[in-house]
């Protein structure tokens, strides 16, 4: 590669890899404003979910399904049990 190429590239690379140094040190400056180091939030932040998220209930049907399986399980657990005392 020609001197005055490679003087370029060299320019160009030493140019580029600043820049990236610089915007680390950016980006290390915003995170840190928004966690301040995990102790609060700063003055004026919200919480990214300002909303309370809504507990979603059981349908009656689906409380009747819950309830068939668990008591199925539980007596097949109870017969399972008394299949190994009897052994």
């Amino acid at each position: 590669m020609p001197a005055a190429i490679e003087r370029v590239v060299r320019t160009a690379i030493a140019s580029l890899e600043a820049e990236r140094d610089r915007i680390g040190r950016q980006i290390s400056a915003l995170q840190s404003a928004l966690t301040l180091d995990g102790a609060r939030r700063p003055r004026g932040a919200q919480r990214a979910t300002s909303r309370r998220r809504r507990r979603r209930r059981f349908s009656t049907a689906a409380r009747n399904a819950a309830s068939a399986r668990m008591k199925a399980y539980w007596a097949n657990r109870k017969r399972e049990q008394a299949s190994k005392k009897s052994r």
